[in-house]
Protein backbone atom coordinates (compact mmCIF):
# COMPACT_ATOMS: atom_id res chain seq x y z
CA UNK A 1 0.00 0.00 0.00
CA UNK A 2 1.35 3.42 -0.83
CA UNK A 3 1.26 6.37 1.58
CA UNK A 4 -0.01 10.37 1.53
CA UNK A 5 1.24 12.70 3.81
CA UNK A 6 -1.89 15.51 3.77
CA UNK A 7 -1.36 18.52 5.98
CA UNK A 8 -2.79 21.35 4.33
CA UNK A 9 -4.19 25.27 5.33
CA UNK A 10 -6.28 25.54 2.77
CA UNK A 11 -8.54 22.65 2.22
CA UNK A 12 -10.35 23.87 -0.99
CA UNK A 13 -11.25 20.54 -3.29
CA UNK A 14 -9.41 18.84 -0.89
CA UNK A 15 -11.54 16.11 0.44
CA UNK A 16 -12.44 14.54 -2.88
CA UNK A 17 -8.97 14.31 -3.86
CA UNK A 18 -8.27 12.49 -0.58
CA UNK A 19 -10.88 9.93 -1.06
CA UNK A 20 -9.74 9.33 -4.67
CA UNK A 21 -6.15 8.54 -3.38
CA UNK A 22 -8.13 6.48 -1.06
CA UNK A 23 -10.05 4.65 -3.25
CA UNK A 24 -6.48 4.02 -5.38
CA UNK A 25 -4.59 2.25 -2.61
CA UNK A 26 -3.12 5.12 -0.53
CA UNK A 27 -3.25 5.64 3.32
CA UNK A 28 -3.85 8.77 4.29
CA UNK A 29 -1.18 10.00 7.01
CA UNK A 30 -2.56 14.08 8.19
CA UNK A 31 -2.05 16.62 11.20
CA UNK A 32 -4.28 18.47 12.96
CA UNK A 33 -7.09 20.59 11.33
CA UNK A 34 -6.29 18.83 8.19
CA UNK A 35 -7.05 15.35 9.58
CA UNK A 36 -10.39 16.39 11.51
CA UNK A 37 -11.24 17.85 8.09
CA UNK A 38 -10.99 14.16 6.61
CA UNK A 39 -11.88 12.37 9.37
CA UNK A 40 -15.47 14.36 9.36
CA UNK A 41 -15.82 13.27 5.52
CA UNK A 42 -15.28 9.82 6.39
CA UNK A 43 -11.83 9.51 5.10
CA UNK A 44 -9.91 6.92 7.37
CA UNK A 45 -6.69 8.73 8.25
CA UNK A 46 -2.86 7.80 10.28
CA UNK A 47 -2.29 10.64 12.53
CA UNK A 48 1.27 12.54 12.29
CA UNK A 49 2.36 11.21 16.24
CA UNK A 50 1.52 7.38 14.93
CA UNK A 51 4.01 7.63 12.19
CA UNK A 52 6.70 9.55 14.47
CA UNK A 53 6.24 8.53 17.54
CA UNK A 54 6.61 11.42 19.51
CA UNK A 55 3.42 14.00 20.76
CA UNK A 56 3.10 17.26 18.95
CA UNK A 57 4.91 19.79 20.88
CA UNK A 58 5.39 23.53 21.25
CA UNK A 59 2.04 24.41 20.44
CA UNK A 60 2.00 22.52 17.21
CA UNK A 61 5.48 24.15 16.09
CA UNK A 62 6.85 20.44 16.46
CA UNK A 63 5.31 17.65 14.72
CA UNK A 64 6.49 16.91 11.42
CA UNK A 65 10.45 17.83 11.62
CA UNK A 66 10.80 13.94 12.10
CA UNK A 67 13.31 11.26 10.94
CA UNK A 68 10.13 9.30 10.34
CA UNK A 69 8.76 11.28 8.37
CA UNK A 70 11.77 13.05 6.12
CA UNK A 71 13.33 9.43 6.12
CA UNK A 72 10.31 8.38 4.36
CA UNK A 73 10.41 11.18 1.95
CA UNK A 74 14.00 11.24 1.12
CA UNK A 75 14.84 7.66 0.64
CA UNK A 76 15.93 6.94 -2.77
CA UNK A 77 14.15 3.73 -4.13
CA UNK A 78 16.58 2.78 -6.29
CA UNK A 79 19.11 2.43 -3.60
CA UNK A 80 19.29 -0.71 -1.50
CA UNK A 81 20.93 0.70 1.31
CA UNK A 82 18.13 3.24 1.44
CA UNK A 83 15.36 1.18 1.75
CA UNK A 84 17.78 -1.25 4.36
CA UNK A 85 17.66 1.82 6.42
CA UNK A 86 14.08 2.43 6.16
CA UNK A 87 13.33 -0.98 7.20
CA UNK A 88 16.29 -1.50 9.64
CA UNK A 89 14.50 1.87 11.77
CA UNK A 90 10.89 0.99 10.86
CA UNK A 91 10.41 3.84 8.79
CA UNK A 92 7.51 3.51 6.26
CA UNK A 93 8.42 5.40 2.68
CA UNK A 94 6.21 8.42 1.94
CA UNK A 95 5.21 8.44 -1.89
CA UNK A 96 2.76 11.69 -2.31
CA UNK A 97 2.71 14.46 -0.44
CA UNK A 98 -0.06 17.24 -0.74
CA UNK A 99 1.17 20.46 1.98
CA UNK A 100 0.70 23.82 1.47
CA UNK A 101 1.62 26.52 3.72
CA UNK A 102 0.60 28.55 6.77
CA UNK A 103 -1.12 31.74 5.63
CA UNK A 104 1.86 33.64 5.96
CA UNK A 105 0.51 36.52 3.20
CA UNK A 106 -3.15 36.97 4.48
CA UNK A 107 -1.52 37.35 7.47
CA UNK A 108 0.57 40.38 6.98
CA UNK A 109 -2.35 41.66 4.41
CA UNK A 110 -4.08 42.24 7.53
CA UNK A 111 -4.27 46.06 8.47
CA UNK A 112 -4.03 45.86 11.89
CA UNK A 113 -1.76 42.38 11.92
CA UNK A 114 1.06 42.56 14.68
CA UNK A 115 4.85 41.17 14.26
CA UNK A 116 3.79 38.26 16.77
CA UNK A 117 0.47 37.02 14.46
CA UNK A 118 3.22 37.16 11.58
CA UNK A 119 6.11 35.24 12.83
CA UNK A 120 3.02 32.58 14.43
CA UNK A 121 2.15 32.31 10.37
CA UNK A 122 5.43 31.38 9.68
CA UNK A 123 5.56 27.85 8.71
CA UNK A 124 8.50 25.86 8.68
CA UNK A 125 7.53 21.85 9.03
CA UNK A 126 5.55 22.95 6.18
CA UNK A 127 8.36 23.97 4.08
CA UNK A 128 10.60 20.91 4.64
CA UNK A 129 8.18 18.28 4.10
CA UNK A 130 7.65 20.14 0.29
CA UNK A 131 11.14 20.83 -0.12
CA UNK A 132 11.87 16.88 0.81
CA UNK A 133 9.45 15.60 -1.19
CA UNK A 134 10.47 17.50 -4.05
CA UNK A 135 14.28 16.92 -3.92
CA UNK A 136 13.23 13.63 -3.83
CA UNK A 137 10.82 13.77 -7.20
CA UNK A 138 11.94 10.86 -9.07
CA UNK A 139 9.96 8.72 -6.30
CA UNK A 140 7.62 11.03 -4.49
CA UNK A 141 4.83 12.59 -5.95
CA UNK A 142 4.84 16.74 -4.14
CA UNK A 143 1.46 18.51 -4.34
CA UNK A 144 1.15 22.33 -3.44
CA UNK A 145 -1.73 23.30 -5.89
CA UNK A 146 -4.81 22.39 -5.91
CA UNK A 147 -4.94 23.36 -9.26
CA UNK A 148 -3.13 20.21 -9.66
CA UNK A 149 -5.72 17.64 -7.61
CA UNK A 150 -6.90 16.38 -10.96
CA UNK A 151 -4.35 15.84 -12.95
CA UNK A 152 -2.53 13.78 -10.42
CA UNK A 153 -5.56 11.59 -9.42
CA UNK A 154 -6.01 11.05 -12.83
CA UNK A 155 -2.86 9.50 -13.66
CA UNK A 156 -2.84 7.86 -10.98
CA UNK A 157 -6.46 6.14 -11.50
CA UNK A 158 -4.68 5.18 -15.01
CA UNK A 159 -1.36 3.62 -14.23
CA UNK A 160 -1.15 3.29 -10.26
CA UNK A 161 1.03 6.47 -10.27
CA UNK A 162 1.92 9.85 -11.47
CA UNK A 163 4.82 10.28 -14.47
CA UNK A 164 7.77 10.97 -13.87
CA UNK A 165 7.88 13.98 -16.28
CA UNK A 166 4.74 14.80 -14.28
CA UNK A 167 6.60 14.73 -10.81
CA UNK A 168 9.40 17.22 -12.06
CA UNK A 169 7.21 19.51 -12.98
CA UNK A 170 5.37 19.03 -9.73
CA UNK A 171 8.69 19.52 -7.85
CA UNK A 172 9.90 22.77 -9.93
CA UNK A 173 6.43 24.39 -9.08
CA UNK A 174 7.04 23.21 -5.10
CA UNK A 175 10.61 24.98 -4.54
CA UNK A 176 8.77 28.02 -6.58
CA UNK A 177 6.08 27.36 -3.99
CA UNK A 178 8.62 27.56 -1.18
CA UNK A 179 11.05 30.46 -2.84
CA UNK A 180 7.62 32.41 -2.80
CA UNK A 181 7.09 31.64 0.28
CA UNK A 182 10.20 32.74 2.23
CA UNK A 183 10.91 35.95 -0.38
CA UNK A 184 7.59 37.60 1.52
CA UNK A 185 8.67 36.76 4.87
CA UNK A 186 12.11 38.18 4.09
CA UNK A 187 10.41 40.69 2.30
CA UNK A 188 7.93 41.31 5.60
CA UNK A 189 11.10 41.14 8.05
CA UNK A 190 13.93 43.37 5.98
CA UNK A 191 10.85 46.23 5.94
CA UNK A 192 10.43 45.70 9.91
CA UNK A 193 13.75 46.50 10.71
CA UNK A 194 13.93 49.41 8.62
CA UNK A 195 16.44 47.87 5.88
CA UNK A 196 16.43 49.67 2.33
CA UNK A 197 19.41 48.09 0.26
CA UNK A 198 19.61 44.73 1.65
CA UNK A 199 22.25 42.25 0.21
CA UNK A 200 20.27 40.14 -1.16
CA UNK A 201 16.94 40.89 -3.05
CA UNK A 202 14.23 39.06 -2.81
CA UNK A 203 11.02 39.45 -4.72
CA UNK A 204 8.25 37.94 -5.84
CA UNK A 205 5.39 38.22 -8.65
CA UNK A 206 2.58 35.54 -9.27
CA UNK A 207 1.76 35.08 -13.15
CA UNK A 208 -1.53 36.75 -14.03
CA UNK A 209 -1.78 36.36 -17.80
CA UNK A 210 0.40 35.03 -20.96
CA UNK A 211 0.12 37.98 -23.04
CA UNK A 212 -0.85 37.41 -26.60
CA UNK A 213 2.75 38.97 -27.59
CA UNK A 214 5.09 41.47 -25.87
CA UNK A 215 5.81 45.36 -27.24
CA UNK A 216 6.22 44.22 -30.82
CA UNK A 217 4.04 40.85 -32.39
CA UNK A 218 7.37 39.02 -32.66
CA UNK A 219 8.03 39.06 -28.77
CA UNK A 220 6.68 36.75 -26.06
CA UNK A 221 5.50 38.67 -22.84
CA UNK A 222 3.79 37.20 -20.01
CA UNK A 223 1.99 39.73 -17.21
CA UNK A 224 2.99 39.01 -13.12
CA UNK A 225 1.36 41.00 -10.68
CA UNK A 226 3.04 41.69 -7.22
CA UNK A 227 2.66 38.81 -4.58
CA UNK A 228 1.09 41.80 -2.50
CA UNK A 229 -0.91 43.62 -4.84
CA UNK A 230 -1.59 47.63 -4.83
CA UNK A 231 -5.37 48.45 -5.35
CA UNK A 232 -4.64 51.49 -7.52
CA UNK A 233 -3.20 49.44 -10.54
CA UNK A 234 -4.20 48.73 -13.55
CA UNK A 235 -3.53 45.04 -12.80
CA UNK A 236 -6.57 45.31 -10.07
CA UNK A 237 -8.70 47.24 -12.49
CA UNK A 238 -11.96 45.35 -13.34
CA UNK A 239 -12.13 45.31 -16.98
CA UNK A 240 -16.13 45.95 -17.69
CA UNK A 241 -15.84 45.88 -21.67
CA UNK A 242 -13.82 45.24 -24.50
CA UNK A 243 -10.57 43.22 -25.47
CA UNK A 244 -7.85 41.80 -23.27
CA UNK A 245 -5.36 44.52 -22.66
CA UNK A 246 -2.03 44.11 -24.52
CA UNK A 247 1.74 44.93 -22.99
CA UNK A 248 1.60 48.10 -25.05
CA UNK A 249 -2.29 49.06 -23.22
CA UNK A 250 -0.98 47.73 -19.94
CA UNK A 251 2.13 50.71 -19.84
CA UNK A 252 -0.35 53.73 -20.94
CA UNK A 253 -2.62 52.48 -18.64
CA UNK A 254 -0.12 52.71 -15.71
CA UNK A 255 1.76 55.74 -16.65
CA UNK A 256 -1.70 57.44 -17.26
CA UNK A 257 -3.03 56.22 -13.53
CA UNK A 258 0.41 57.68 -12.26
CA UNK A 259 -0.42 61.05 -13.72
CA UNK A 260 -4.29 61.25 -13.02
CA UNK A 261 -3.71 60.56 -8.98
CA UNK A 262 -1.74 64.16 -9.17
CA UNK A 263 -5.08 65.93 -9.41
CA UNK A 264 -7.66 66.72 -6.76
CA UNK A 265 -10.65 68.44 -8.75
CA UNK A 266 -12.10 67.09 -11.70
CA UNK A 267 -9.20 66.12 -14.64
CA UNK A 268 -8.80 63.87 -17.65
CA UNK A 269 -5.38 62.50 -18.89
CA UNK A 270 -4.01 61.74 -22.42
CA UNK A 271 -1.41 59.00 -22.81
CA UNK A 272 -0.14 57.88 -25.85
CA UNK A 273 2.94 55.82 -26.09
CA UNK A 274 3.82 56.24 -22.36
CA UNK A 275 3.61 60.62 -22.98
CA UNK A 276 0.83 62.23 -21.65
CA UNK A 277 -0.19 64.09 -24.87
CA UNK A 278 -3.18 66.33 -22.86
CA UNK A 279 -4.20 66.83 -19.52
CA UNK A 280 -7.15 68.92 -18.44
CA UNK A 281 -8.91 70.12 -15.64
CA UNK A 282 -12.08 71.80 -14.93
CA UNK A 283 -15.13 72.38 -12.37
CA UNK A 284 -16.42 69.06 -13.94
CA UNK A 285 -15.47 66.01 -15.78
CA UNK A 286 -16.58 67.11 -19.41
CA UNK A 287 -15.12 70.60 -19.26
CA UNK A 288 -11.82 68.97 -17.87
CA UNK A 289 -12.34 66.24 -21.23
CA UNK A 290 -13.21 69.35 -23.31
CA UNK A 291 -9.65 70.63 -21.89
CA UNK A 292 -8.00 67.72 -22.70
CA UNK A 293 -8.63 67.28 -25.96
CA UNK A 294 -8.23 70.54 -27.11
CA UNK A 295 -4.39 70.06 -25.81
CA UNK A 296 -4.24 67.89 -28.84
CA UNK A 297 -6.49 66.86 -30.97
CA UNK A 298 -4.22 64.87 -33.02
CA UNK A 299 -2.47 62.86 -30.55
CA UNK A 300 -5.54 61.91 -28.82
CA UNK A 301 -6.66 59.66 -31.80
CA UNK A 302 -6.02 56.24 -30.11
CA UNK A 303 -5.13 57.55 -27.04
CA UNK A 304 -5.68 56.06 -23.20
CA UNK A 305 -7.51 58.10 -21.15
CA UNK A 306 -7.99 58.03 -17.32
CA UNK A 307 -10.76 60.38 -15.54
CA UNK A 308 -10.64 61.07 -12.12
CA UNK A 309 -14.61 61.00 -11.72
CA UNK A 310 -17.01 58.78 -12.55
CA UNK A 311 -18.18 58.89 -16.07
CA UNK A 312 -21.10 60.71 -17.10
CA UNK A 313 -23.42 60.54 -20.37
CA UNK A 314 -22.15 64.29 -21.38
CA UNK A 315 -18.31 62.99 -21.14
CA UNK A 316 -19.35 59.59 -22.82
CA UNK A 317 -20.82 61.21 -25.83
CA UNK A 318 -17.65 63.09 -26.47
CA UNK A 319 -15.23 60.50 -25.88
CA UNK A 320 -17.35 58.42 -28.17
CA UNK A 321 -16.95 59.98 -31.25
CA UNK A 322 -13.03 59.61 -31.91
CA UNK A 323 -11.25 56.00 -31.54
CA UNK A 324 -9.48 55.65 -27.92
CA UNK A 325 -8.06 52.52 -26.60
CA UNK A 326 -8.68 52.70 -23.26
CA UNK A 327 -11.14 54.23 -21.09
CA UNK A 328 -10.24 54.18 -17.06
CA UNK A 329 -12.22 56.15 -14.31
CA UNK A 330 -13.69 55.31 -11.12
CA UNK A 331 -16.82 54.27 -12.73
CA UNK A 332 -19.23 54.81 -15.50
CA UNK A 333 -23.07 56.13 -15.38
CA UNK A 334 -25.47 53.65 -16.76
CA UNK A 335 -26.27 55.39 -20.03
CA UNK A 336 -22.50 56.39 -19.99
CA UNK A 337 -21.72 52.99 -20.16
CA UNK A 338 -24.37 51.86 -22.46
CA UNK A 339 -22.94 54.19 -25.28
CA UNK A 340 -19.68 53.87 -25.04
CA UNK A 341 -19.93 49.88 -25.14
CA UNK A 342 -21.20 50.03 -28.20
CA UNK A 343 -17.81 50.02 -29.87
CA UNK A 344 -16.37 46.37 -29.59
CA UNK A 345 -12.87 46.89 -28.85
CA UNK A 346 -12.47 49.77 -26.61
CA UNK A 347 -11.56 48.69 -23.55
CA UNK A 348 -13.63 50.39 -20.35
CA UNK A 349 -12.05 49.62 -17.26
CA UNK A 350 -12.73 50.82 -13.22
CA UNK A 351 -10.18 51.42 -10.84
CA UNK A 352 -10.84 51.86 -6.91
CA UNK A 353 -9.19 55.57 -6.89
CA UNK A 354 -10.31 56.11 -3.44
CA UNK A 355 -6.98 54.44 -2.99
CA UNK A 356 -5.02 56.65 -5.01
CA UNK A 357 -2.84 58.01 -2.25
CA UNK A 358 -2.25 54.42 -0.48
CA UNK A 359 1.21 53.36 0.09
CA UNK A 360 3.70 52.45 -2.99
CA UNK A 361 5.91 50.03 -3.59
CA UNK A 362 9.42 50.55 -5.15
CA UNK A 363 9.69 50.56 -8.70
CA UNK A 364 12.00 47.95 -10.33
CA UNK A 365 13.31 48.19 -13.70
CA UNK A 366 15.60 45.42 -15.84
CA UNK A 367 18.85 46.23 -17.19
CA UNK A 368 20.94 43.47 -19.18
CA UNK A 369 22.03 41.77 -16.46
CA UNK A 370 20.20 43.77 -13.49
CA UNK A 371 18.04 45.49 -11.62
CA UNK A 372 17.56 48.81 -11.02
CA UNK A 373 15.41 49.88 -7.81
CA UNK A 374 14.00 53.18 -6.80
CA UNK A 375 11.28 55.04 -4.78
CA UNK A 376 8.55 56.48 -6.58
CA UNK A 377 8.21 59.67 -7.64
CA UNK A 378 5.15 60.64 -5.14
CA UNK A 379 6.77 63.80 -3.87
CA UNK A 380 4.04 65.62 -2.14
CA UNK A 381 4.73 69.75 -3.28
CA UNK A 382 3.31 73.00 -2.26
CA UNK A 383 3.94 76.28 -4.76
CA UNK A 384 4.48 78.23 -1.67
CA UNK A 385 7.80 76.63 -0.81
CA UNK A 386 9.01 77.30 -4.25
CA UNK A 387 11.61 80.29 -4.47
CA UNK A 388 11.14 83.28 -6.97
CA UNK A 389 14.33 84.12 -8.73
CA UNK A 390 13.20 86.94 -10.41
CA UNK A 391 12.40 90.60 -10.71
CA UNK A 392 8.76 89.95 -11.42
CA UNK A 393 6.80 88.01 -9.09
CA UNK A 394 4.19 85.78 -10.26
CA UNK A 395 0.71 86.31 -9.54
CA UNK A 396 -1.28 83.85 -7.48
CA UNK A 397 -3.19 82.59 -10.45
CA UNK A 398 0.04 81.68 -12.06
CA UNK A 399 1.21 79.46 -9.40
CA UNK A 400 -1.56 77.36 -9.49
CA UNK A 401 -1.16 77.57 -13.54
CA UNK A 402 2.79 76.29 -13.11
CA UNK A 403 1.42 73.65 -10.09
CA UNK A 404 -0.84 72.35 -12.87
CA UNK A 405 2.28 72.15 -15.52
CA UNK A 406 4.74 70.95 -12.27
CA UNK A 407 2.30 68.09 -12.11
CA UNK A 408 2.53 67.17 -15.73
CA UNK A 409 5.84 67.46 -16.47
CA UNK A 410 6.63 64.43 -14.15
CA UNK A 411 4.92 62.26 -16.16
CA UNK A 412 6.68 63.16 -20.09
CA UNK A 413 9.57 62.01 -20.85
CA UNK A 414 12.86 63.81 -20.25
CA UNK A 415 13.90 66.45 -21.83
CA UNK A 416 10.65 67.16 -21.01
CA UNK A 417 8.79 71.11 -21.03
CA UNK A 418 5.07 71.57 -20.62
CA UNK A 419 3.56 74.72 -21.23
CA UNK A 420 0.01 74.87 -19.97
CA UNK A 421 -2.57 77.82 -18.66
CA UNK A 422 -4.34 76.75 -14.82
CA UNK A 423 -6.87 74.90 -17.34
CA UNK A 424 -4.64 72.59 -19.39
CA UNK A 425 -1.54 71.95 -21.08
CA UNK A 426 -1.38 73.78 -24.02
CA UNK A 427 1.59 71.84 -25.32
CA UNK A 428 4.13 69.13 -24.22
CA UNK A 429 7.99 68.31 -25.80
CA UNK A 430 9.04 65.55 -24.36
CA UNK A 431 11.79 62.49 -24.98
CA UNK A 432 14.59 64.79 -26.76
CA UNK A 433 18.15 64.43 -26.42
CA UNK A 434 17.99 68.69 -25.97
CA UNK A 435 15.70 71.03 -23.73
CA UNK A 436 15.43 73.27 -26.31
CA UNK A 437 14.04 71.15 -28.53
CA UNK A 438 11.65 69.68 -26.47
CA UNK A 439 10.40 73.50 -25.95
CA UNK A 440 10.04 74.31 -29.42
CA UNK A 441 8.14 71.20 -29.98
CA UNK A 442 5.63 72.39 -26.92
CA UNK A 443 5.54 76.17 -28.43
CA UNK A 444 4.51 74.59 -31.55
CA UNK A 445 1.64 72.74 -30.28
CA UNK A 446 0.53 75.65 -28.19
CA UNK A 447 0.44 77.57 -31.07
CA UNK A 448 -1.38 80.70 -30.52
CA UNK A 449 -2.16 80.08 -27.13
CA UNK A 450 1.26 79.99 -25.76
CA UNK A 451 1.00 84.06 -25.20
CA UNK A 452 0.64 84.84 -21.86
CA UNK A 453 0.96 81.12 -20.36
CA UNK A 454 3.29 79.40 -17.95
CA UNK A 455 6.51 76.69 -18.61
CA UNK A 456 7.47 73.82 -16.62
CA UNK A 457 10.84 71.94 -17.16
CA UNK A 458 11.47 68.82 -15.30
CA UNK A 459 15.00 69.70 -14.93
CA UNK A 460 17.48 73.25 -14.46
CA UNK A 461 18.32 74.89 -18.01
CA UNK A 462 22.14 74.36 -18.74
CA UNK A 463 21.72 77.57 -20.94
CA UNK A 464 19.50 80.99 -21.21
CA UNK A 465 18.20 79.24 -24.63
CA UNK A 466 15.26 77.85 -23.21
CA UNK A 467 13.99 80.87 -21.27
CA UNK A 468 15.00 83.13 -24.30
CA UNK A 469 13.05 81.47 -26.50
CA UNK A 470 9.84 80.89 -24.08
CA UNK A 471 9.91 85.41 -23.82
CA UNK A 472 10.38 85.43 -27.63
CA UNK A 473 7.16 83.52 -27.87
CA UNK A 474 5.29 85.27 -24.73
CA UNK A 475 5.53 82.76 -22.27
CA UNK A 476 4.94 84.85 -18.66
CA UNK A 477 6.20 82.43 -15.73
CA UNK A 478 8.70 79.43 -15.86
CA UNK A 479 9.22 76.71 -13.00
CA UNK A 480 11.94 74.74 -12.69
CA UNK A 481 14.04 73.05 -10.29
CA UNK A 482 17.61 75.34 -10.58
CA UNK A 483 20.65 74.04 -9.60
CA UNK A 484 22.70 74.56 -12.97
CA UNK A 485 25.73 76.20 -12.69
CA UNK A 486 24.33 78.80 -15.31
CA UNK A 487 21.15 79.34 -13.43
CA UNK A 488 21.95 83.25 -13.70
CA UNK A 489 22.16 83.34 -17.73
CA UNK A 490 18.51 82.16 -17.24
CA UNK A 491 17.53 84.00 -14.51
CA UNK A 492 18.81 87.63 -16.29
CA UNK A 493 17.09 86.23 -19.46
CA UNK A 494 13.61 86.03 -17.72
CA UNK A 495 14.44 89.40 -16.28
CA UNK A 496 14.87 90.52 -19.67
CA UNK A 497 11.56 89.59 -21.02
CA UNK A 498 9.87 90.69 -17.85
CA UNK A 499 9.53 86.59 -16.60
CA UNK A 500 8.54 85.78 -13.68
CA UNK A 501 10.14 82.46 -12.48
CA UNK A 502 10.16 80.09 -9.91
CA UNK A 503 12.66 77.53 -8.80
CA UNK A 504 11.62 74.21 -6.98
CA UNK A 505 14.77 72.58 -5.82
CA UNK A 506 13.89 69.10 -7.09
CA UNK A 507 14.18 67.76 -10.65
CA UNK A 508 11.47 64.96 -12.00
CA UNK A 509 13.19 63.23 -14.64
CA UNK A 510 11.03 60.33 -16.26
CA UNK A 511 13.67 57.90 -18.15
Amino acid sequence: MKRALVSVSDKTNLVPFVKGLEENGYEIVSTGGTKKALDDAGVKTIGIEDVTHFPEILDGRVKTLNPYVHGGLLARRDLPEHMETLKEHEITPIDLVCVNLYPFKQTIEKPDVTLEDAIENIDIGGPSMVRSAAKNYHDVTIVVDKDDYDQVLTEIKKDGDTTLETRTKLAAKAFRHTASYDSLISQYLTKQNGLEDPEKLTLTWDLKETMRYGENGHQKAWLYEDAMPKSFSVLQAKQLHGKKLSYNNIKDADEALRCIREFDQPAVVAMKHMNPCGIGQGDNLEQAWDRAYEADTVSIFGGVIALNRQVDLATAEKMHKIFLEIIIAPGFDDDAFELLSKKKNIRLLTVDFSKKDEDVRHEVVSVMGGLLVQEQDVLDEDYHDWECVTDVKPTEEQLKAMMFAWKAVKHAKSNAIVVANGERTLGVGEGQPNRIDSLKIAVKHAGDDVEGSVMASDAFFPFGDCVEYAGEHGIKAVVQPGGSIRDQESIDMANKYGIAMVTTGVRHFRH
